[in-house]
C-alpha cells in the first residue's frame, strides 16, 4: 500500500513538472524575461501586483501589471508609485530587450544593481530608499536618454562613466548624499539639456559643463566654488544658490618701491628692527616713520599710473569713434549696393529694419529647450519657421524660425562686380518646374523634375564649374559672422544660418560640426559635394555651393520661404490652417516623389537615413523640397544622433542597430503620414504615457473606422472623404510594419496616393 502511494506521489510530481514545462513552452514571453521578472518579484517582497508570480507565468500573454511587450519580449516595466518595497537584484541583466524601467516613488532599498540591460533608454529609480554608490557599469548604457536617481540616499562620487553616453538628454541626481567633483567625461554629454544636481555635497569647479547644450541646470545647495563660467550664466534655467562661489575679484595691492636698507643693528636691537609693510600687516608704532619716508615715492608712482591710464582711455575712445564711422560708412555702401540690386531686378525697396524692431518679431520659444532664436529681418509672420532643414523636431530638440520671402529665388541671376570678394560666381541653371505645380498631375509624378546626370570630374578643381565655391570670409560677411541673429537651428551634422549672397539671393548655410568634418578628408568631402550636386529633382532641396576653407566645411542650399512641414503642423497656426486634406495628400505625394527619385532612379540608390517632417521644406505654393539628401555618410559617425532620431519616433526598429535601407526611409515616411493625418508630433512628452509615441498610440486604431475618425486632425473639421481617409490609413499601416520586408516600395505608395488627389 505504501509503495502504491509512493508511485502515485511520484506520478503527480512528474505530471506537475510536465504541465509547468508545457505551460512555459506555450507562453508567449521569452523564458529569460520570465525568469528575470520572477526573481524581481521575489526580491521586492511579493507585492500585490496583478498577474505576477514567483515561478513561471506569461507576463506578455497574461498582461502582468506594469509590463509592456513587443511580440515575446518585455520592453517596458512601469511600476511608479505602487508601494513597492524590498530590494533589486542582479537579474535585471536577463531582460535583453527592455527599453524603459520606471520604479520611482516607492520604498525600494538596497543598492542599484550593477547588471543592467544595455538596451535601456529610460531608467528611473527616483523617490526610493536606495543607498550605496552609482555603479561603474552605467558606462555600458550607451542608448540611455533619461536617467533619474534623485531623492534617494546614494553616497560617494559620480563615477567617470559618461564617455559613451552621448545621447543622454536628462540626468537627475538631486536629493542624495553624493560628494566629490564632477567627472571629466561629463563633457562628452553632447545631447544633455537637463542636469539636476541640487541638494548634494558636490565640490570643485564647473568648467566641465561649459560646452554642454544645457537648458536646465540646477546645482543649488552644494559646495561648488570658484567663479561661475560666463556660458553657464546664459543658460535659461540656471539655479546656483547655496554654493560658496567666488564672485568678486581681489585687486592687486599697489606696487611700492623697496625701502632703503637700514643700518646694521646689534643683536640686542632685533626686536625693534623694521618689518616690511604688506597690505595684510599694516604699519603701526615704530613703523610710522618709515611709512612716511616711503609715502612720497608711492604717491608719485600712483600719479604717473593714473596719467598713463587716462591717456590709454583717450586713445581707446578715439579708435572706437574711428571704427564706428568706418562701420557706418560700410553700412551706407551696403545699402547702396542693395538698392542697385533691387533696381536691376525690378524689386521693391526692402524696409530698413532696426535691431529693436526685428527682435520683437524674430524670437520663438523652443517647446522643450525654451531657447530663443532669431530670424532674418526680411519677413514678419505669425510664428517663426526654419530654413534649410536639419533641425531636430521634438520638444527638447527643435527650434524653428520664420523664413524670409524669397521673391527673387527664381528670378534671373545678375552678375555683380564686388571688389575684394575672393569667390568665383558662375551662372546656375534655373531649377526645374516644381512637380506639384503641374495641374492635376498631368505629367508622370515619378519621373518629373529629373535632369541629366552629370559626369564626375576627374579633377576636383573642376567642381566649381557646376556649383559655386565660397570662401569662409565671404560666408562670414553674408551671415554677419555667423551671428545669433542669423542662426536658424541646430541639425544632426551642423548649424544652419540664413545668408544674403552678394547677388542678392537668400540662401541657407549649413556649417558642419567638427565631428562631421573629421569623418572625411578633403577629397572625400569634395566627392560628397559632387554627389549631392547631382541630386537634381523638383522635390529635392538644391545645393548651391560649398566651402572648404581654413578647416571650415559648409554647404550652401537654396532657400525655402515657408518653413518646414513640422512648422506647418505644430508651430505656425497660419500655415496649419492652409493644410487642407487635398494639400496634405499633395505634400505626401511630393515627399514620396523625392524618395522615389533617391531610391529607384539614382544609381546606386540613395538612402536618406534622416527623413522627418523637419526635413520637408515648403515653398510659397506649399510645394515640397526634401533637405539633407545624400548626407548619410556624415551621419554614419553620428550613431548617437540617429538613435536620438529613432527615439523620437521616426526610426525603424532595425535602424537602432545601424541597419539602414530604403525600407527604413519608408518607415519614416509612414510616421510623417501619421503626422499629416493626426496633426500630432511623432513623440510628444506633454501627453500621457500611452500617447507619447505616435506610432504606438495610432497603429491599433488604424483599422477601426470609428477610432480612425477620432484620430484625424481636428483642424480639418471633417472636410475629407471617408474612403480617402481609410485608404490613407492603410498606406500608413503598411509603411510602419515591424519587419522591413513587409513594407511596400515607395513607388507602390505613389500609385496608391495618386487616386486620392
Amino acid at each position: 500500500m505504501g509503495f502504491a502511494k509512493s508511485v502515485v506521489s511520484v506520478g503527480l510530481v512528474v505530471v506537475a513538472v510536465v504541465l509547468f514545462t508545457a505551460s512555459s513552452c506555450l507562453g508567449s514571453t521569452d523564458p529569460r524575461d520570465v525568469e528575470a521578472l520572477n526573481s524581481l518579484y521575489l526580491t521586492l517582497g511579493l507585492p500585490a501586483l496583478v498577474g505576477w508570480e514567483v515561478l513561471g507565468g506569461d507576463p506578455c500573454g497574461e498582461q502582468w501589471q506594469g509590463i509592456s511587450c513587443v511580440f515575446s519580449n518585455v520592453t517596458s516595466i512601469k511600476l511608479n508609485g505602487v508601494n513597492l518595497g524590498g530590494t533589486l537584484n542582479e537579474d535585471f541583466g536577463l531582460l535583453a530587450s527592455v527599453i524603459e524601467i520606471d520604479l520611482g516613488n516607492n520604498n525600494i532599498g538596497g543598492s542599484i544593481p550593477s547588471s543592467l540591460p544595455q538596451t535601456l533608454k529610460n531608467f528611473s529609480l527616483s523617490g526610493n530608499n536606495l543607498s550605496g554608490s552609482i555603479p561603474d557599469t552605467f558606462s555600458s548604457l550607451t542608448q540611455l536618454f533619461d536617467l533619474s536617481l534623485n531623492n534617494n540616499t546614494l553616497s560617494g562620487g559620480i563615477p567617470d562613466v559618461f564617455e559613451k553616453l552621448t545621447v543622454l538628454m536628462t540626468l537627475d541626481l538631486s536629493g542624495n548624499n553624493l560628494t566629490g567633483q564632477l567627472p571629466q567625461s561629463m563633457g562628452n554629454l553632447s545631447a544633455l539639456y537637463k542636469l539636476h544636481l541640487q541638494n548634494n555635497r558636490f565640490s570643485g569647479f564647473l568648467d566641465v559643463l561649459v560646452d554642454l547644450p544645457l537648458n536646465d541646470l540646477d546645482i543649488e545647495n552644494n559646495q561648488f566654488f570658484g567663479p561661475v563660467p560666463q556660458k553657464l550664466l546664459n543658460i535659461p534655467n540656471f539655479r546656483k544658490d547655496g554654493n560658496p562661489f567666488n564672485t568678486t575679484i581681489i585687486a592687486s595691492p599697489p606696487i611700492a618701491l623697496p625701502p632703503s636698507m637700514p643700518p646694521a643693528e646689534e643683536p640686542s636691537d632685533r626686536s625693534s628692527r623694521h618689518i616690511p609693510w604688506n597690505p595684510y600687516n599694516p604699519p603701526s608704532g615704530s613703523e610710522k616713520s618709515h611709512s612716511a619716508r616711503g609715502g612720497f615715492l608711492t604717491t608719485k608712482r600712483i600719479k604717473w599710473i593714473a596719467i598713463a591710464g587716462a591717456a590709454v582711455l583717450v586713445i581707446v575712445a578715439v579708435v572706437a569713434c574711428i571704427l564706428m564711422l568706418t562701420c557706418c560708412k560700410r553700412k551706407v555702401n551696403k545699402d547702396d549696393v542693395s538698392h542697385r540690386i533691387n533696381a536691376r531686378k525690378g524689386l521693391p525697396e526692402k524696409p530698413n529694419y532696426s535691431k529693436s524692431s526685428t527682435q520683437s518679431n524674430k524670437q520663438v520659444k523652443n517647446v522643450g529647450k525654451e531657447t530663443v532664436l532669431k530670424m532674418p529681418p526680411d519677413v514678419q509672420r505669425a510664428s517663426d519657421r526654419r530654413i534649410g532643414g536639419g533641425a531636430n523636431p521634438q520638444d527638447e530638440q527643435e527650434v524653428h524660425v520664420k523664413k524670409v520671402a524669397s521673391s527673387s529665388r527664381h528670378a534671373k541671376d545678375q552678375e555683380l562686380e564686388m571688389s575684394g570678394v575672393d569667390v568665383k560666381f558662375t551662372k546656375l541653371q534655373p531649377p526645374p518646374p516644381p512637380f506639384l505645380a503641374v495641374p492635376k498631375l498631368a505629367v508622370d509624378p515619378i519621373t518629373s523634375g529629373l535632369a541629366t546626370t552629370k559626369k564626375r570630374p576627374t579633377d576636383n578643381t573642376n567642381l566649381s564649374s557646376s556649383i559655386k565655391t565660397f570662401t569662409i570670409g565671404l560666408l562670414q560677411q553674408c551671415t554677419n559672422s555667423f551671428s545669433e541673429e542669423n542662426f536658424i537651428g541646430e541639425g544632426m551634422v551642423g548649424s544652419v544660418y540664413w545668408a544674403e549672397l552678394p547677388d542678392g539671393r537668400l540662401a541657407a548655410v549649413k556649417k558642419l560640426t567638427t565631428t562631421a568634418s573629421r569623418l572625411q578628408n578633403d577629397d572625400e568631402f569634395l566627392d560628397l559635394v559632387f554627389k549631392i550636386s547631382e541630386l537634381i529633382h523638383a522635390n529635392v532641396v538644391k545645393v548651391i555651393g560649398y566651402c572648404n576653407d581654413h578647416r571650415q566645411r559648409l554647404l550652401v542650399y537654396e532657400y525655402f520661404n515657408n518653413g518646414t512641414l513640422y512648422d506647418a503642423l505644430h508651430v505656425d497656426d497660419e500655415l496649419h490652417a492652409k493644410l487642407s486634406w487635398n494639400v496634405r495628400i499633395r505634400v505626401a505625394l511630393g515627399a514620396a516623389s523625392a524618395l522615389h527619385y533617391l531610391h529607384e532612379v539614382c544609381q546606386p540608390s540613395v538612402v536618406h537615413q534622416n527623413f522627418k517632417s523637419a526635413n520637408i521644406l515648403l515653398d510659397d505654393k506649399l510645394a515640397v523640397g526634401v533637405s539633407d539628401c545624400g548626407l548619410a555618410s556624415l551621419l554614419t559617425g553620428s550613431a548617437s544622433q540617429l538613435s536620438l532620431n529613432a527615439y523620437y519616433g521616426y526610426g525603424a526598429p532595425e535602424s537602432e542597430s545601424g541597419n539602414f535601407t530604403c525600407k527604413t526611409d519608408v518607415y519614416s515616411f509612414g510616421v510623417v503620414l501619421l503626422e499629416l493625418l493626426t496633426g500630432r508630433k511623432s513623440y510628444d512628452r506633454s501627453r500621457s504615457r500611452g500617447e507619447q509615441s505616435l506610432v504606438r498610440w495610432a497603429i491599433p486604431q488604424l483599422h477601426d473606422i470609428n477610432a480612425l475618425t477620432r484620430m484625424v486632425d481636428p483642424s480639418l473639421n471633417g472636410t475629407y472623404p471617408v474612403k480617402s481617409l481609410s485608404r490613407f490609413a492603410d498606406i500608413i499601416s503598411r509603411c510602419v510594419q515591424f519587419e522591413p520586408e513587409f513594407r511596400p516600395a515607395i513607388s507602390e505608395i505613389i500609385q496608391d496616393l495618386l487616386p486620392m488627389i
